[in-house]
């Protein structure tokens, strides 16, 4: 069949078939969707096992709650991205603190503190480097946001996260923060490690076949939200990690590598109530004012919950 036959084909099914009002816009996207796919059974000449084999995949990856992990893995949600950043080009908003993905393992609900937080649970000091990182949280016009909620979650020293690994203390390594009178906002943790996908896991599985890995390098997911400004999802990458410039989630981005500082200093070291040295970050997140000519920056998405 060619692709206009297979259009008909397609509009037969999904439009005329129906028999009573249909939603119009989960009608075009199907309509869309289905087409596509047939075209491209047709176009690669793909067998029935080979697609009852995908069905089969997807099943499992549904029931290895692995779909969010895919959907990084595979380029879409960069691909969102991407198309976010040219809508916001398209409404005159350019500049700010660059997006990166969101992941799959945000937790709702995390303990709220008033300008610094402590962020791990002490649990792995033993082995880990402390970090601080700590900044400050600005609008458009480069004035500070006090009240701004800095929401922060990272992996632990096996890269895991908390809720997500049972071994792990309630909200390890996730707090939100609120920025003080000056807009600012600090906190204290251990310096993360990347994380692989699960060995033998769907996502594996299928990266494994299109000869690719699975690892990120280690980084830190922020939400950052103010009334009236737009939220920025986005994330720092850790400098020196050998994934740096090759995570298989492709959400490394220019300006969200900030420097590692390494403090030795016994007289920095003891200001910040610490017995051996540690690292520190300096970040600046810079927010857009919201408006109404450019897509919502809050994405609905089921997300986990305590």
């Amino acid at each position: 069949m060619n692709h206009q036959q297979i259009d008909l084909l397609a509009k037969q099914w999904i439009v005329d078939a129906a028999d009573r009002p249909a939603n119009p816009r989960v009608q075009a996207i199907v309509l869309r969707l289905v087409a596509d796919l047939c075209k491209a059974m047709e176009d690669l000449d793909i067998q029935p096992s080979e697609f009852w084999k995908g069905v089969e995949f997807l099943t499992n990856a549904g029931k290895n709650n692995e779909l969010g992990l895919l959907t990084p893995g595979l380029g879409l949600e960069r691909f969102m991205d991407i198309r976010a950043d040219e809508a916001e080009a398209r409404a005159g908003i350019e500049g700010g603190t660059p997006r990166t993905i969101e992941g799959p393992l945000y937790v709702a609900g995390a303990p709220e503190c008033q300008g610094f937080a402590r962020l791990d649970d002490g649990s792995e000091s033993a082995q880990a480097e402390t970090l601080f990182m700590q900044g400050t949280v600005f609008d458009a016009d480069g004035k500070p946001v006090p009240g701004a909620k800095v929401e922060v979650w990272h992996a632990n020293l096996l890269g895991n996260y908390s809720f997500f690994d049972a071994t792990q203390s309630h909200f390890n390594l996730r707090r939100t923060i609120v920025t003080d009178a000056e807009g600012r906002y600090g906190f204290q943790s251990i310096m993360p490690k990347g994380y692989g996908c699960p060995p033998g896991g769907s996502t594996a599985t299928l990266l494994g076949l299109l000869g690719r890995h699975g690892q990120r390098p280690a980084h830190i997911h922020f939400f950052v939200s103010a009334p009236g400004q737009r939220k920025l999802t986005t994330q720092i990458n850790i400098d020196g990690d050998e994934y740096l410039w090759d995570d298989f989630a492709f959400a490394s981005r220019e300006g969200m590598v900030p420097p590692v500082t390494r403090v030795e200093d016994p007289a920095a070291i003891a200001a910040r109530g610490q017995d051996k040295p540690f690292s520190s970050i300096d970040f600046d997140f810079h927010l857009h004012r919201e408006a109404d000519t450019a897509p919502s920056a809050q994405v609905e998405r089921q997300r986990a919950a305590a």
